[in-house]
């Protein structure tokens, strides 16, 4: 299972992470839950495929056929798009229709494929055009900050924009803390309390449904072969 993979963060603040890369033979990785939701341009055979991918709130199995090149944006929380409601993407994408080779369709505009190097202009221009919308709602809840909106209000708006009730954002988050803690050597007693796991069977509960492997193998993930 080779490949070809780099990623870096942004300075947009709408924008986490930009990831490219290039499948190899035999290419499909477990992918991890993930409470951010994507906009992917896959390149295939010479051909190119744009979908906005919702949040996943369980490990998935990914297949790529070798060479296949891939583009992909990652959106801070609270970020979301006006056209498209991510509620109705969880666990599924919507793939934008082409205009051209290298453009696609997106809120009644023409919108061209951008590159690695440029994933930030493109970006602007898609807020700036009120494509791309943020809800501060969203930072205040994951910051534990006081509303003065009803809880109603705030889950309704917190699950808009990021597909996501605050507690299952929050579950996913609890299990990427607890992979990354194992990985750095922390023994599970201590990551069962650090990330805040009632104890070690619940852990290994949320591991298995939101990362796809048990807390043993993940801890060897870190270890010298």
């Amino acid at each position: 299972m080779d490949f070809l993979s780099e990623g870096r963060a942004s300075d947009s603040p709408y924008v986490e992470m930009v990831w490219r890369g290039r499948a190899g033979s035999d290419y499909a990785p477990l992918c991890p839950a993930d409470s951010r939701w994507n906009l992917l341009f896959l390149k295939e055979h010479g051909r190119v495929q744009v979908s906005v991918e919702g949040p996943l709130t369980k490990a998935r199995l990914t297949i790529q056929d070798e060479g296949t090149e891939w583009l992909v944006i990652k959106f801070t929380p609270g970020t979301f798009l006006s056209s498209l409601a991510v509620s109705n993407l969880v666990n599924g994408e919507a793939v934008l229709p082409l205009v051209a080779k290298h453009s696609f369709w997106l809120d009644g505009s023409t919108w061209h494929v951008p590159d690695y190097e440029h994933v930030e202009t493109f970006v602007a221009r898609l807020a700036r055009a009120d494509v791309l919308l943020y809800d501060p709602v969203v930072d205040a809840v994951l910051q534990d900050q006081p509303q003065e909106l009803s809880s109603r209000t705030v889950r309704r708006r917190f699950l808009s924009a990021t597909g996501l009730t605050p507690k299952s954002f929050e579950q996913i988050e609890r299990a990427k803390q607890a992979a990354v803690l194992l990985e750095q050597g922390v023994s599970l007693l201590d990551t069962v309390y650090q990330a805040g796991y009632a104890d070690q069977p619940h852990m290994t509960r949320s591991l298995k449904r939101f990362i796809g492997y048990t807390p043993a193998h993940i801890a060897r993930w870190g270890k010298p072969e």
